[in-house]
């Protein structure tokens, strides 16, 4: 599918000089007396490759359609992650470094998207939140409310973060994945 310079997107994947680059960052610009252009930071998703490059609203670019399948994940094998079909029980082995920091709030039976591209993995999305447990805090005062003051955490994935002071250790609480942020008391 064709899009036009000025839509390209973070996140998209196109074909870029015969090759599948994921998008990286993008900024458009209006300069002085030019016309304005997008600055495209791409990544080769086979090698890594970094390239960047201005695309007029008149150029256009082949954006790749790519599959996406629920899978389930199951447990990790070194540095590789094992993940189950949800229709056809056929497991797939993908590196932890695809999935990145997320890795860490994995767990047994969770859903992941999983976008692939001729049957090459590309990216693994999990869900928006997570719920954990606060493993390590600083003690509760008497009196303090929810306020805008946060205290340091750790919860039992090792992953730090911001909690509101009246919370404690041992508490269930809802984390936004993406931002590593707390979100509200876990509801049992």
């Amino acid at each position: 599918m064709k899009i036009a310079g000025n839509a390209i997107r973070p996140g998209m994947v196109l074909s870029y000089k015969d090759k599948l680059v994921v998008v990286v960052k993008t900024e458009h610009r209006t300069p002085g007396n030019l016309r304005a252009f997008n600055q495209v930071e791409m990544q080769d998703v086979v090698s890594g490759t970094k390239y960047n490059d201005r695309f007029s609203a008149s150029e256009m670019v082949e954006r790749v359609r790519l599959e996406q399948k629920n899978y389930q994940y199951l447990y990790d094998e070194g540095d590789m992650l094992v993940f189950m079909d949800s229709e056809s029980y056929e497991q797939i082995h993908i590196t932890r470094d695809l999935v990145g920091e997320q890795a860490v709030f994995l767990e047994p039976n969770m859903t992941v998207e999983i976008e692939s591209h001729e049957g090459r993995p590309l990216g693994v999305t999990l869900p928006e939140t997570a719920i954990r447990e606060i493993a390590e805090t600083e003690p509760t005062v008497k009196g303090q409310t929810a306020s805008s003051s946060y205290k340091p955490a750790i919860l039992d994935n090792g992953v730090r973060v911001m909690i509101p002071p009246y919370l404690s250790a041992g508490e269930r609480i809802v984390v936004s994945i993406a931002d590593r942020e707390y979100r509200e008391r876990a509801r049992d």
